[in-house]
């Protein structure tokens, strides 16, 4: 039986945390690139501290027919769009490509109405040449992170950054190939759903991260403000 082990109060708890962490690299220009929707409110705690801007990877998991929190791939939203297959997984269980090639499609069409519904209207923050530092609130099988890594990748980062509350210690130690750096504030040994780590770990809504994210864009035009607040 999995017992619980609380490490944060909340996400916005675990980000103030992980920032610190991630001080190091507060003079390097760094962009802070969260997964919605729990990554976000990890990421403005990052960007307000390293005074960076906040922007989005827009990924989705693709879950398996019987098991959707099983994570067989993901798909990654861009110029072009990406799909990361577990091979393993999808050889254990003989996962038909059919299912993948629906799936897939099913989780671009729900990237794209969270790509018009958050991004609309804003500039995009730039990514090459700079410090991407990509960040989720927590990593389990690390499908959706590996999706996610790859895009980020492809816009030329001048250094790639994997930066999460919590992770398996196998997980990290598979995306480490992918990243120039890895911060994680805890690997438990034994690892449940993300969850269990947290006080408070309530689903956000699509209202949630578009608050989180103008209040972000209101902090880079008035950081003195926002440090006050």
């Amino acid at each position: 039986m999995f017992l619980r082990q609380v490490l944060f109060a909340d996400r916005s708890e675990a980000g103030r945390a992980l920032a610190q962490r991630l001080l190091q690299f507060k003079n390097e220009r760094p962009v802070v690139l969260a997964l919605p929707r729990g990554g976000v409110p990890v990421g403005f705690e990052v960007a307000r501290t390293l005074d960076a801007p906040l922007d989005l990877v827009l990924v989705r998991k693709i879950g398996a027919p019987f098991q959707p929190e099983l994570a067989v791939g993901a798909v990654v939203d861009g110029d072009r769009p990406e799909t990361v297959l577990n091979e393993e997984v999808l050889r254990e269980f003989q996962i038909p490509q059919s299912f993948i090639a629906e799936e897939s499609a099913r989780q671009l069409a729900e990237i794209e109405r969270r790509r018009k519904l958050y991004l609309a209207g804003r500039k995009r923050a730039p990514v090459e040449g700079r410090t991407a530092i990509v960040v989720d609130d927590g990593i389990a099988t690390g499908a959706t992170m590996e999706a996610a890594l790859h895009a980020t990748r492809r816009a030329n980062p001048k250094r790639l950054v994997l930066a999460t509350p919590v992770a398996p210690a196998d997980t990290l130690e598979r995306l480490r190939a992918q990243v120039d750096e890895v911060v994680c504030l805890a690997t438990p040994r034994l690892f449940g759903a993300i969850g269990a780590f947290f006080e408070d770990f309530r689903q956000l809504s699509d209202e949630d991260v578009v608050d989180l994210l103008r209040r972000a864009t209101c902090a880079e035009k008035e950081p003195i403000a926002a440090a006050a607040g």
